[in-house]
């Protein structure tokens, strides 16, 4: 069943009613209807385009956080062989929100890392819908770490509203554990390679994306903190977000020009969540093109490229 955001609900109208008309066909053969059905059709795919062509950043949210949307795991299953997941930080729990561990990507061997947000009601309860503990980010720790002894690329997908702000995960240093692994991120000396594939929310994204490449899907957004909670602060009302998401400049068009983002993959039209399986190949894409980038370089060149690019962010503005 297609689910269908607030802003598309006029869309839901024209391809339910050809939905309806296949449906009477269906259970009445003598019926014609599959040249009012295309039309049909038709006026949805350039409904659709016209909704798509200049979406506001708060509806980019909205699509950033489909349920439908490819996760990490479907990126995993579809771009990677011989994959091999590797559980738990060593020193307290496995966090079911971050999956890792070696694999294959084009038949080069790699480490692959990311949030996982679950599909259904029982994987994102157990996943905790992609927001991260301190194990989570300890974990992330472990493997680029291993990534790096091994001489190994590590490639992350970042999907995640924020690290988990809960008592047990404050009590086990969250705060420090994100610090850590944003640290060990700039350390590493193999080239790191990020794809925002959906929602880069503060910290918590920040703790895997700090990378020599930052790529984003077309609708993906990335921001210090969500727009609901930067107008619960700014204007103490969370019902502001739209304003919010426009102040936050969280789009991947934003970002691209800001030299946050590096480059921007192609979503299919409507969306990822309407062909998976292109979207998952247009990161496999661009995955391979920005490893390509950094092939031949020393481990010292990639960690003083990665530095420097972190400590010149924004420079150009405030010279400005």
């Amino acid at each position: 069943m297609t689910h269908y955001l607030d802003f598309e609900k006029p869309l839901a109208e024209i391809e339910g009613k050809a939905e309806e008309l296949r449906a009477l066909a269906r259970k009445n053969e003598e019926m014609q209807v599959e040249e009012e059905a295309a039309a049909l059709d038709r006026k949805a795919e350039d409904l659709l385009r016209d909704l798509y062509r200049k979406l506001t950043p708060w509806r980019k949210c909205q699509v950033a956080r489909h349920p439908d949307r490819p996760h990490c795991k479907d990126y995993i299953e579809a771009l990677f062989t011989e994959y091999t997941p590797l559980a738990g930080d060593r020193g307290f729990a496995d966090d079911l929100a971050v999956m890792g561990g070696l694999a294959r990507f084009n038949d080069r061997p790699v480490m692959v890392i990311g949030h996982e947000k679950g599909n259904d009601t029982q994987s994102r309860i157990e996943r905790n819908f992609g927001m991260a503990r301190p194990e989570g980010y300890r974990k992330a720790i472990r493997l680029m770490e291993m990534a790096d002894r091994f001489n190994l690329p590590v490639l992350t997908l970042v999907d995640t509203p924020g690290a988990y702000p809960g008592k047990g995960a404050e009590e086990r240093g969250q705060s420090e554990a994100i610090a850590r692994a944003t640290e060990k991120c700039l350390q590493i000396g193999v080239p790191l390679v990020s794809v925002i594939i959906g929602e880069g929310g503060s910290g918590g994204a920040v703790a895997f994306a700090t990378a020599n490449r930052v790529a984003m899907l077309e609708h993906s957004v990335y921001s210090v903190i969500s727009p609901e909670g930067c107008a619960s602060i700014l204007w103490k009302d969370a019902e502001k977000m739209r304003e919010a998401a426009e102040a936050l400049r969280l789009t991947a068009q934003d970002l691209l020009k800001l030299g946050v983002a590096d480059r921007i993959i192609p979503e299919p039209l409507g969306g990822a969540h309407r062909d998976g399986a292109a979207s998952i190949a247009a990161v496999g894409e661009a995955l391979q093109a920005m490893l390509a980038e950094m092939d031949g370089q020393s481990g010292k060149a990639l960690v003083k490229a990665r530095r420097d690019k972190f400590l010149n962010m924004g420079a150009k503005g405030l010279a400005a």
